[in-house]
């Protein structure tokens, strides 16, 4: 691990397959908002894991979680920064590159902020299917309390999660099949199949419930 103090920050590498990756950099107010909420924890020794989850019009969307350090992936990117680790899963660190944590205590507004300079897709066909998500699919469904997200775009496949009014809705796999498949295929050619990796069962009462009688969903035809 290398490690190089700025005033008020600390930049962390890792010597990852021979080659040193600058993971991420730590802001000092992060650094110690981390040690104030592990103190709080009954678990001890805890790492801080920091995953890329998901991409949308606002950036990168990340979770930050304290974990045990025995439950560390042979695959996981770990630092020791000292004070704790923080753990990075491989697929995430690549675009973490020179991204930096920081604490702002704003009252209810306050938080972890994480200023990432990377571009939320290098994958041209992925910057196409997100284009189609956010011109015409999210502002269809934006009026029912709905969202969708996009994950990833491998080999053909789009990966979405549905979010709000979305998330439990009945009428799901109609809009799915009906609505934001046929759109982003239609848009995006190179695409051969949207999956849907929402946990449908953890949606608690939806926001949207069809009022239509054909029981077509808002993106349908």
């Amino acid at each position: 691990m290398v490690l190089r103090k700025y005033p008020g920050l600390f930049t962390f590498s890792a010597i990852t397959e021979k080659m040193e990756v600058e993971v991420i950099t730590f802001t000092v107010a992060a650094i110690d908002r981390v040690l104030t909420l592990m103190e709080q924890e009954n678990d001890h020794p805890l790492a801080l894991r920091i995953a890329i989850v998901g991409r949308g019009p606002g950036g990168f969307q990340y979770n930050l979680q304290f974990m045990k350090e025995s439950e560390c992936r042979p695959d996981d990117v770990v630092v020791d920064i000292g004070a704790f680790k923080v753990v990075v899963d491989r697929e995430s660190a690549a675009d973490l590159k020179d991204a930096v944590v920081d604490w702002v205590d704003e009252g209810f507004r306050g938080g972890f902020r994480i200023d990432n300079p990377n571009p939320v897709w290098k994958d041209p066909v992925a910057r196409q299917v997100q284009e189609v998500i956010d011109r015409s699919i999210n502002p269809a469904i934006a009026s029912h309390g709905g969202t969708v997200t996009l994950l990833d775009v491998k080999d053909g496949v789009a990966y979405i999660r549905f979010g709000g009014g979305c998330q439990g809705c009945g009428m799901v796999d109609v809009t799915l099949k009906q609505g934001v498949e046929t759109m982003i295929r239609r848009a995006v050619p190179q695409i051969r199949q949207v999956v849907d990796t929402t946990d449908h069962a953890a949606g608690t009462n939806p926001y949207y419930q069809s009022s239509r009688d054909d029981g077509r969903s808002p993106l349908s035809e």
